[in-house]
């Protein structure tokens, strides 16, 4: 079979690999489509300081069962897959208590939890291994379009849930960043809260895109737009904040308009930060809530095949062949992809 391989420093290649094989509690996966995620780009920039080289690329994916574990039940060939991009162990503190994008064996206290394509082979290949643990049935779900779901839905649903205590009718909601991730949160906060959202970014392209999936006020993200969104909320700012990019400028709007006791949710990885200290005058509101987290659990994956099931949920997607992976990486790299792009093997 043909995989991607992360094998130095910035540097991927495809190769001709053997298709692997299972374990009594392992699944073999034919892949039908694996997203790309700037997570990625992150990874392949990072040089010599990564420390996984060798492994198959992808932590979103979707597919067919081909082949099924002897110690297993439930599943047949051809069943359509979803695969958790938190590889937690199911058994710990944080797992039992549903805190498993938070797993203390999979995971520590500086290092995210076991993912797909970020340490073990992932999904930008013929074929994938899962323990089955890791696995949910999408049913009639194209798996192509539902691959991306993996991370670019299911960490924008726990973002949300993290927040519903401000999501109340009535409620302000700011969207930072309508690309992967934050044209999938702009549904989920339509589908299930009652907040008006307000959806900036600064391509044209994708601010209609906004539009078209019904966010009640579009801004385009610049220097006039955090009085704009105060304006809008009575000086008042934001009740929730999603920003899905995470680069400074865009820091700096969130924590420019996110409201007393406000939910603030940096979700994109840019490398952006903000200045926070104890006492009077403060960076922030008094009250906000601050969170960066991982990716998300095995229930808000549910959540999010459930709404997709629904069709009130969907993944803008580009296709590339396996082949062109250098192509999409390129693409999502020069920001030429509205959406998400999608290797399909």
């Amino acid at each position: 079979m043909q995989a991607v391989k992360l094998v130095s420093p910035g540097k991927m290649e495809l190769q001709d690999i053997p298709v692997p094989e299972i374990g009594p509690d392992e699944i073999l996966v034919k892949v039908a489509g694996a997203g790309l995620c700037h997570s990625d780009l992150h990874v392949l920039h990072m040089g010599e300081e990564w420390p996984f080289f060798g492994g198959t690329v992808g932590h979103e994916g979707a597919g067919w069962v081909e082949k099924v574990g002897s110690a297993l039940e439930g599943y047949s060939t051809g069943d359509a897959v979803l695969i958790s991009v938190v590889w937690a162990c199911g058994h710990c503190r944080s797992c039992v208590e549903g805190r498993d994008n938070e797993c203390e064996v999979n995971g520590s206290r500086m290092q995210f939890p076991t993912t797909p394509g970020l340490g073990p082979d992932g999904a930008m290949a013929e074929y994938m291994v899962v323990k089955a643990r890791h696995l949910d049935k999408i049913g009639d779900l194209d798996p192509i379009q539902a691959a991306p779901l993996a991370d670019a839905g299911v960490t924008p649903m726990h973002a949300i849930n993290s927040a519903r205590s401000r999501l109340t009718p009535g409620s302000t909601a700011v969207v930072i960043g309508i690309g992967g991730l934050g044209h999938l949160g702009l549904q989920i906060l339509k589908a299930t809260t009652g907040a008006r959202i307000i959806a900036l970014d600064t391509d044209d392209a994708r601010l209609e895109l906004a539009r078209n999936l019904g966010a009640d006020l579009v801004l385009k993200s610049d220097s006039a737009a955090a009085q704009r969104i105060l304006d809008e909320t009575n000086q008042y700012g934001a009740d929730a904040v999603f920003d899905f990019v995470g680069v400074q400028p865009t820091v700096d709007l969130a924590t420019a308009v996110i409201a007393p006791g406000g939910m603030l949710r940096f979700v994109g990885l840019g490398g952006g930060k903000f200045d926070y200290f104890v006492g009077v005058g403060q960076a922030l509101p008094w009250g906000a809530d601050v969170q960066l987290s991982y990716g998300g659990t095995r229930a808000d994956q549910l959540q999010v095949i459930a709404l997709a099931q629904q069709g009130k949920l969907g993944v803008e997607i580009t296709k590339y062949p396996l082949a062109d992976f250098q192509t999409a990486f390129d693409d999502l790299e020069a920001g030429r992809i509205t959406g998400r792009a999608v290797l399909i093997p």
